[in-house]
């Protein structure tokens, strides 16, 4: 079992951070669905599309390892969405998502958030119970806007 005491929760700082970002988030998306065109935007310049609008991009490091992310992205007026979280597999279930969660809530609030947004899919449900225990409450199809990702057939958010 990893030693989660020893992961730290850290901004994205350097190329090697945004690479580990990148190539974290498409280990998991391949594993279960298709990289679609926002996706490799996103991933492709985390700074330029979630950090320099506002934003901010965690990591979690296990030693020199990135072993998770997440970012926020300014998404309207006090709103933001959760993006782009992942876990390495051999680190999962050991709190680092949650640990990356709250690091996510705490900046978004410090920023002056009001909402926290997320979409995910059905089929991972580990990750939208750790969304429902982390306090997302799921969104109605009227509370609903269009998503640009096909997979994204579930939407929640956290109220601050």
């Amino acid at each position: 079992m990893p030693d989660t005491a020893s992961v730290i929760i850290d901004d994205l700082r350097t190329p090697a951070d945004a690479d580990a970002f990148r190539t974290l988030n498409e280990a998991w998306i391949t594993r279960f669905f298709a990289l679609e065109d926002e996706d490799r935007a996103i991933l492709g310049d985390p700074a330029g599309r979630i950090i320099e609008p506002g934003g901010a991009v965690f990591v979690a490091r296990l030693g020199d390892e990135v072993v998770g992310c997440v970012g926020i992205a300014p998404e309207g007026e006090r709103v933001f969405e959760l993006v782009k979280m992942a876990v390495s597999a051999e680190h999962q279930g050991h709190g680092t998502g949650r640990r990356l969660i709250r690091a996510a809530i705490d900046r978004a609030r410090t920023l002056g958030a009001q909402r926290i947004t997320l979409e995910t899919n059905s089929a991972l449900a580990s990750a939208v119970h750790l969304y429902e225990t982390s306090g997302f409450r799921h969104l109605t199809a009227e509370e609903r806007h269009p998503s640009p990702y096909v997979r994204a057939d579930v939407a929640m958010v956290l109220d601050l």
